[in-house]
């Protein structure tokens, strides 16, 4: 049989790709909103209830679909997560009214969530410490490239063939991706791809983690993980940081149509750019404390400073309602998405430094409901604001979250948290 050098990385190419199908998934029905309310009516605060869906369902997702992982393993829980959001993206070019289409957001949200404590379990069981931030950095860059190629992608298709196109032909992608997931990945101590010198040395740099969860041991219970400090504290600084990106994706397209005059061609044609400073973000962040490690630096410094030069630069939020021009808007969200892709790749990479390898998709996917519950109650929010007031005030507070998160991680996880894990 043929077997493959250097898999780890095509395992995590794996990942990118359903990082980005996953994101392109979720951002077409704000690129497409404009047509879709040309073929039924839908108000703000109509679509502000169809976010709250999803990200209600998000949050009940999360709470679950980590402790699925562990119990199914990574090959089985994720291939069951793409398939299942891949169909819900699908049936929602059968939506009729505002229900409807709710129902299949709500249902889409129940299956994304799946993707990112099966991405970390996976990262976890295949790279070392010191590898292991870049690892997560190169599958969260899928968010970025997923929510670039969202706007063009999800234009283009609809402006030939119109929106229910858009949802057909994103989805189809998770079908092909699922094909390829389920027959290249394997844990490294029973990939069948994998040659054995390089078994061997897997085997030793991400040992115990990838061991542990090869051997299907049983980690402690849900109550038990989210009552630990580290758990309910990733929980919270999620909490407060993560709305801030739902924001973005959710509600961008929109504010670039009614805040500053873009029609679908022309958001088609913009509104990629921030997402693309993710993308750098992503990498750049993971590559950061890989380097501090390397440096010397401990496993919790590391961590926590590549955080604070991302949060540092979220601020930039505040810029964004105040420039004159829609080009200096779209430059201050650019610092904004770089800012949360540096700060959020270490974020999500704790569950893994901090638990060990039979709880990390548990622990991952209970910090991200957190972030999940953060964006219900945001979404809630924006929609009553910008029915009354305006965008201003939204962007204010999405400058202030990320500084906050940063304080309540520094505070609450000193380096003993660390000590003995990765």
């Amino acid at each position: 049989m043929i077997k493959l050098t250097k898999l780890r990385w095509v395992i995590a190419g794996l990942l990118l790709l359903a990082t980005i199908i996953n994101y392109a998934d979720r951002l077409t029905l704000s690129v497409v909103l404009s047509e879709v309310r040309k073929t039924f009516p839908l108000s703000e605060a109509g679509y502000s209830h169809i976010v709250v869906l999803f990200m209600v369902a998000y949050a009940i997702a999360y709470a679950v679909s980590g402790y699925v992982v562990d119990r199914l393993g990574t090959r089985r829980g994720m291939g069951v997560f793409i398939g299942a959001w891949s169909a819900a993206q699908m049936l929602q070019a059968l939506a009729r009214g505002k229900w409807s289409l709710g129902a299949c957001q709500f249902s889409l949200g129940l299956c994304e969530a799946g993707n990112f404590p099966a991405g970390v379990k996976a990262i976890g069981e295949w790279f070392p410490p010191e590898l292991r931030a870049l690892g997560v950095g190169l599958v969260n860059s899928g968010s970025a490239l997923g929510l670039a190629l969202a706007p063009p992608l999800a234009a283009f298709v609809t402006l030939r063939y119109g929106w229910r196109a858009a949802f057909l032909f994103t989805g189809s992608l998770g079908l092909i991706l699922l094909l390829a997931w389920l027959s290249l990945y394997q844990p490294p101590q029973q990939n069948r791809w994998l040659a054995e010198g390089e078994r061997r040395s897997l085997a030793a740099s991400t040992a115990p983690l990838a061991e542990r969860a090869a051997a299907g041991k049983a980690g402690g219970s849900a109550w038990t993980i989210l009552c630990q400090r580290q758990c309910y504290t990733l929980f919270l600084a999620r909490f407060f940081s993560d709305p801030v990106v739902y924001f973005l994706e959710f509600w961008i397209p929109s504010y670039l149509h009614k805040a500053r005059g873009f029609d679908l061609a022309m958001i088609g044609k913009y509104a990629w750019v921030p997402f693309v400073f993710g993308y750098v973000g992503y990498l750049g962040g993971g590559w950061l404390s890989g380097r501090l490690l390397g440096a010397g630096m401990t496993l919790a410094k590391a961590r926590k400073s590549a955080m604070a030069v991302g949060a540092l630069l979220v601020p930039a939020a505040m810029l964004v309602p105040r420039a004159p021009n829609a080009a200096l808007a779209l430059a201050a969200l650019c610092l904004v998405v770089l800012g949360h892709a540096v700060w959020v790749t270490n974020l999500l990479t704790l569950p893994a430094d901090l638990f060990p390898g039979t709880e990390v998709g548990t622990a991952s996917g209970f910090t991200g409901m957190g972030g999940a519950l953060g964006g219900i109650i945001t979404s809630l929010g924006i929609g009553f604001v910008l029915s009354h007031f305006s965008y201003t005030p939204l962007f204010l507070c999405a400058g202030l979250m990320h500084p906050l998160a940063l304080v309540l991680v520094w505070t609450m996880l000193p380096e003993r948290y660390f000590e003995g894990r990765g």
